[in-house]
């Protein structure tokens, strides 16, 4: 899902760009607001784990592989604007250092699984945890769900991003992308529900609903 340079048009890199940077923007200053002492240690934590737990793949169908995205995760403990900053974070470093990603592409990347990743996964699963009430079982199939949605969602905004800029058909990105991500998806819910079971079993006040 990380996108190299030279396959998006330079009006859509430059739109993912700005759409990132002030994303970003109003992050830094959303979460400085509503950040307290509790939940900055936990930033870096996260941050830190998404980080780590990105290195690793795991094989999917047909030769490819895949690997855990971790915004659903950032959303649902901390908010959609601190998933959106520590995704950030994650995606300049592999950018930078690792070469995961073209630095042109890097707005659209943090776009895609930064921006969109975060925001719906924290209204996805708010819903569910209004409709299906506060239960051990109910946060961690719907942190689940959400998980594998996100995955599949940021994938379609890449594919329509490749769409947009000429690379290929939208009926060929959109099968290509969002069917190798729906089994990615398997394995980003999987992680997400077990990260989720262990905080319930040992900080289960992490997992009170934050707001936006």
């Amino acid at each position: 899902m990380h996108i190299p340079d030279g396959f998006l048009s330079t009006p859509v890199a430059a739109a993912g760009c700005v759409a990132a940077v002030g994303s970003v923007a109003y992050a830094v200053k959303a979460t400085n607001k509503k950040m307290g002492e509790k939940q900055i240690p936990l930033m870096g934590v996260l941050a830190a784990f998404i980080f780590a737990a990105q290195m690793l793949n795991f094989p999917i169908a047909g030769g490819t592989s895949g690997h855990f995205l971790g915004a659903a995760l950032a959303a649902i403990l901390l908010g959609p604007w601190a998933g959106v900053l520590m995704m950030t974070c994650v995606l300049v470093v592999q950018c930078l250092i690792f070469q995961d990603g073209g630095l042109l592409a890097l707005g659209a990347n943090i776009f895609n699984m930064g921006v969109v990743g975060s925001f719906f996964s924290y209204y996805l699963y708010q819903g569910v945890a209004r409709l299906f009430g506060g239960s051990r079982r109910a946060k961690l199939v719907g942190g689940g769900l959400v998980a594998w949605f996100s995955v599949v969602l940021a994938a379609v905004a890449c594919a329509i991003e490749l769409w947009v800029s000429g690379t290929m058909p939208l009926k060929v990105a959109l099968p290509a992308m969002g069917g190798v991500h729906v089994f990615i998806g398997i394995g980003e819910g999987l992680i997400t529900a077990a990260v989720l079971g262990l905080i319930l079993a040992t900080r289960a006040d992490l997992l009170e609903l934050q707001k936006a």
